[in-house]
């Protein structure tokens, strides 16, 4: 069935999402190894993702640990910083597809204080025809209500949607519920996906 709406992953989809990155460039790879093994950094922002607080969640990790406190603060303080910087071919096939009218969606794991943030540094968050954003519905990838809340609310059978995310448990839930997907592993290969969809022209 050819696919009548692409949805899009955001974090290392079209925005790079590498934390450790920038841990590494701040305080060096050692410290940032042992601050990662000691402290559940990423659990920490699933929480944040699932709607909590982004202030309030980080701030009370970095006060349960104060020997990492300065450094776990820096993920509210700075974390454009951490969400940098855009996947451009990403980006171009997003709008590639929207100039040839497939509707394009995004699901992403994100917290409502994160998005609004993304949202002031990159304007093309407001180019999608339906956002679905995990911490304004409460529940997170890859949970299947927040599948069943996408079909629920586009209108589209399962089958009619195209999902690509660079994480497989994300993927693999989708296609259990009947979505096309694609695991993302770089734009390229995306791009391809899209054109033997016939979604997008062979460049």
């Amino acid at each position: 069935m050819t696919p009548q709406a692409v949805i899009f992953d955001i974090g290392n989809v079209l925005i790079e999402w590498q934390p450790e990155r920038y841990y590494d460039r701040i305080i060096g790879p050692d410290r940032r190894r042992a601050m990662f093994a000691e402290v559940d950094l990423h659990g920490m922002n699933d929480l944040v993702d699932r709607g909590g607080d982004f202030r309030d969640i980080i701030y009370a990790e970095a006060e349960r640990n104060p020997e990492w406190s300065a450094e776990i603060r820096m993920w509210h303080d700075n974390w454009l910083d951490l969400a940098t910087p855009v996947i451009e071919r990403s980006l171009a096939t997003l709008r590639a597809l929207r100039s040839q009218g497939v509707p394009v969606f995004a699901l992403t794991n994100f917290g409502i204080g994160t998005f609004e943030l993304a949202l002031e540094r990159y304007a093309f968050l407001e180019e999608f025809d339906r956002r679905y954003i995990s911490g304004h519905l409460g529940v997170a990838k890859p949970d299947p209500q927040i599948y069943q809340l996408v079909e629920g609310d586009c209108g589209l059978p399962p089958e009619a949607l195209l999902f690509t995310d660079d994480r497989a448990e994300n993927i693999d839930a989708a296609a259990s519920r009947g979505w096309q997907t694609h695991l993302f592993d770089g734009p390229q290969g995306w791009e391809q996906r899209l054109v033997d969809a016939k979604l997008l022209p062979k460049s």
